[in-house]
């Protein structure tokens, strides 16, 4: 959603280690505690991704304040990903909003907005996103973004309410 001259309304960047207390503390909210798994491991995964080839650690900022953890990743670049059945090109995204009081008033389909969009101007084709079948706020959230059901899946984390938004679509969307 970008604001009224245009320019883009979040800012994304790369986690550094300073963001840890912020996403241990974010983690540790129940909004996002439902859904994530433990702290130490979570920030571990969080600290691999920093340094991989497959997936990539943001901060969403609005007016300079952090508010969402989000990251993206390539499906074939992982060893025995389930979603490599998906056509190159195709990313996966994921993202939680940090402070509850936050969540629920349009900020998250906002930020997916903005991000796929700046995916699709890099090249992706497709861009993915897997939540918890009971997570009916988050899917509400990702259809407002334009995307899709696809099938139910099993993931490591679970099952998964597959979703999917083509670049061809998201032009519609604008």
């Amino acid at each position: 959603m970008p604001m009224a001259d245009g320019a883009p309304r979040y800012s994304f960047r790369d986690v550094t280690r300073e963001d840890f207390p912020l996403l241990a503390t974010w983690l540790a909210e129940p909004h996002i505690a439902k859904w994530w798994g433990k702290i130490d491991e979570e920030l571990a995964s969080i600290e691999y991704s920093m340094t991989s080839v497959e997936t990539r650690p943001m901060i969403a900022e609005l007016d300079g304040k952090p508010i969402a953890y989000l990251q993206y990743y390539d499906p074939h670049l992982e060893e025995d990903h389930p979603y490599q059945d998906q056509p190159k090109g195709t990313l996966g995204i994921d993202i939680s909003i940090g402070n509850a009081e936050l969540v629920g008033i349009g900020h998250g389909s906002a930020i997916i907005r903005q991000l796929t969009s700046e995916l699709f101007e890099n090249g992706a084709k497709r861009i993915v996103i897997d939540p918890n079948p009971d997570n009916a706020q988050a899917i509400r959230a990702y259809e407002k973004a334009g995307f899709r059901y696809v099938d139910t899946r099993t993931s490591i984390y679970g099952p998964a309410h597959f979703m999917a938004l083509d670049a061809s679509q998201e032009t519609d969307l604008t």
